[in-house]
């Protein structure tokens, strides 16, 4: 088993650097610029006090150089990245600002006699240091959920050799390595309980709070804590395979997966670059060259121009809040694959559920047979299917002491039903449909609307049928419920017959229901839905596996009860618990991220409505003037603001 937690906290430790690096420079060059500032003379014509010695010009210009060197790298170094890119952004901006007030500044001093810009693109840089410090402070919070989950596999295990237990690194375990998991430890891997009984914390996985119960046979998942018994626990997945590591991978791509708005929100950050660009060059030559305002002036207002339409707040708007985002949904056995599913649950006028295992329980129970020897052959066969109503069936016969005996040619028919060979008989089960294919006569039944019939025959001739009931879920009305108070419509898809669906529908009060729906044409219903009005935006809730072309079509797949198989390829929502209630979380979560990136957005690009047009000295004539480093710290505020709007998301209660 190999450690694989560092490939999914890199993001987080990515941050936490940059921030040390931010604040390294900035604590650097604040000595040298408050020197700047003692030195300068227009602040000591503002304060009263001047310091002259000689080639005072020269030290501010080394100090100047030194400050503008060492604290812009890390700019001019990114904004060598945008230009090769030709992705003009933020960093382009500072570059920019700096180089030109260095230049200027630098010319002053040695070429004409002007006012230099040193104090102003020392204080410029040192608050553009500090800005970013404090923000990337605030991002690398906001991707600790990895680094949380990781810490979930204990760093040792209690492995069984023989009759001895030794300790060792829980990244060195294989599987079929038996384990001993004692009281309050938690699991190292996942694996089946061999022996032993105990209560299991899950929430780490599905959110649920209350410990489930664990014994032979029974699985159990790394990461999860073993309560109040001892657990003898064989591997049977290590490392990728691993649902803690699944589920890491999940979150990891949701945080750097994009929402459609995020590439508006890129496209209008280097559109505010050349805008900037555009209005500081208009800037200096209206104030130089039209009002007759020194060099220093219209240089001062171009770079303040520069500085605060930097788009820094705008690229961080969204990252921070789907960083967010997905790891509270996973806190609530929400996995996000892909932040444009989250975008469009927003947005959707129908929501369409599979019926079996989703709105109901998925557990069908015997509840009335023909006679044992119909039940006998009719587990056998089904002995090959895995599903709900087979396993159902299956048990019965179990329970009732049945001989299941083996068979041959066995043959499914989706939608219909099985056909095989069973101790020399041809054994067909399924329902009317399945018996009309083969020509097969059938009395007339008694008609049960509530429960589902599976019709058998052998060798030709019909020879009973089995009734069984499937409940429906005590939470799927209130969910159906709370969806409609949402304004969203539900359906319903189900292959059962329209009695039994229609039965459902009333109970829960469903909106569309389309019974008898073979697997492949679920597809074309969840199609019709779309096509019913322009632009209806339609999700779909199955079980991941079955239902897989259909959440597919679907312009949210969200599929449910997926448990440790968390991988699932087909939806943009996996919901670990099989709670429709979750589906409601899921909702309320997509329109509090909706509500948090516009607020995000708005303040992001809203400021710079008022912001450039005071930077380029349009309120100049009522003495309001708005300096390069005030722009700074304006500018780095508005960042700050952004992401600090988003972490308090962590408050959410879904």
């Amino acid at each position: 088993m190999k450690d694989h937690s560092h490939t999914h906290v890199n993001h987080g430790d990515h941050h936490r650097s940059m921030a040390e690096g931010f604040r390294r420079r900035f604590l650097i060059t604040l000595p040298l610029t408050v020197t700047i500032l003692f030195l300068s003379p227009k602040i000591g014509e503002w304060f009263n006090f001047a310091i002259n010695f000689p080639y005072k010009n020269l030290a501010l210009f080394l100090l100047g150089t030194a400050v503008s060197l060492y604290g812009g790298t890390p700019f001019f170094e990114a904004a060598k990245e945008e230009i090769k890119t030709k992705n003009f952004g933020m960093m382009t901006l500072v570059s920019l600002a700096v180089i030109s007030g260095y230049l200027f500044s630098a010319s002053s001093t040695f070429l004409f006699p002007a006012e230099s810009l040193w104090w102003e693109i020392s204080t410029l840089v040192s608050a553009f240091l500090l800005g970013h410090w404090m923000e990337m402070r605030a991002v690398s919070k906001t991707g600790g959920a990895l680094k949380e989950l990781a810490k979930l596999i204990p760093s040792k295990a209690h492995k069984i050799m023989g009759k001895e237990i030794i300790d060792i690194d829980t990244s060195s375990l294989s599987k079929g390595d038996l384990v001993l998991v004692k009281p309050g430890e938690s699991i190292p891997a996942d694996g089946v309980v061999i022996s032993g009984e105990s209560l299991v914390n899950e929430s780490m996985l599905t959110g649920e709070s209350v410990p489930v119960e664990k014994r032979k046979g029974s699985s159990v998942i790394g990461g999860t804590i073993n309560q109040n018994g001892s657990l003898t626990v064989k591997i049977t997945k290590t490392g990728k395979e691993s649902a803690l590591s699944q589920i890491m991978d999940l979150v990891s791509v949701a945080q750097n997966s994009k929402p459609a708005v995020q590439a508006l929100a890129d496209k209008a950050a280097r559109y505010l670059t050349f805008t900037a660009i555009t209005i500081a060059v208009g800037t200096f030559i209206f104030w130089y060259a039209v009002s007759g305002q020194s060099a220093v002036f219209a240089v001062t207002l171009a770079i303040a121009v520069i500085v605060i339409a930097c788009p820094h707040a705008l690229g961080l708007a969204i990252p921070t809040v789907t960083t967010i985002s997905s790891a509270i949904a996973a806190k609530n056995g929400i996995l996000v694959r892909d932040m444009k599913g989250l975008e469009a649950l927003k947005k959707i006028d129908y929501i369409v559920f599979d019926k079996t295992g989703t709105l109901t329980q998925g557990e069908f129970q015997v509840s009335k047979v023909a006679n044992n020897t119909t039940l006998a052959l009719a587990a056998s066969l089904e002995s090959h299917s895995q599903h709900a109503i087979a396993k159902a069936i299956v048990k019965e016969a179990k329970k009732r002491g049945l001989r299941i005996n083996p068979v041959k040619s066995f043959k499914s028919i989706p939608g219909k039903g099985a056909e095989g060979i069973v101790s020399g008989s041809r054994v067909l089960m399924g329902n009317k449909k399945m018996m009309a294919k083969y020509g097969i006569k059938i009395p007339k039944l008694e008609e049960k609307l509530s429960q589902t019939e599976v019709l058998v025959a052998r060798d030709k001739k019909f020879i009973g049928e089995i009734s069984l009931e499937d409940s429906i879920r005590p939470e799927s009305k209130r969910a159906v419920r709370m969806l409609h108070e949402m304004g969203i419509k539900v359906a319903m898809l189900t292959g059962d017959k329209k009695e039994v669906a229609e039965k459902v529908a009333k109970e829960l009060s469903i909106d569309t229901v389309y019974s008898e729906v073979l697997p492949d044409e679920k597809v074309e219903k969840i199609k019709a839905l779309q096509k019913q009005k322009k632009n209806n935006v339609v999700a779909m809730v199955g079980d991941g596996v079955n239902d897989a072309p259909s959440l597919t079509q679907a312009h949210v797949g969200i599929a449910i009860g997926a448990g440790t198989q968390v991988a699932i390829e087909s939806a943009e929502i996996i919901l670990v618990k099989s709670n429709i209630m979750d589906v409601v979380k899921a909702i309320k979560l997509a329109r509090i991220v909706n509500t948090k990136i516009k607020q995000n957005l708005f303040w992001a690009a809203g400021y710079n409505v008022l912001a450039i047009p005071a930077a380029a000295g349009v309120f100049y004539p009522w003495e309001i003037l708005l300096r390069p480093e005030w722009g700074a710290l304006f500018m780095s505020a508005s960042s700050i603001i952004v992401v600090l709007n988003a972490l308090s998301l962590n408050k959410t209660k879904l």
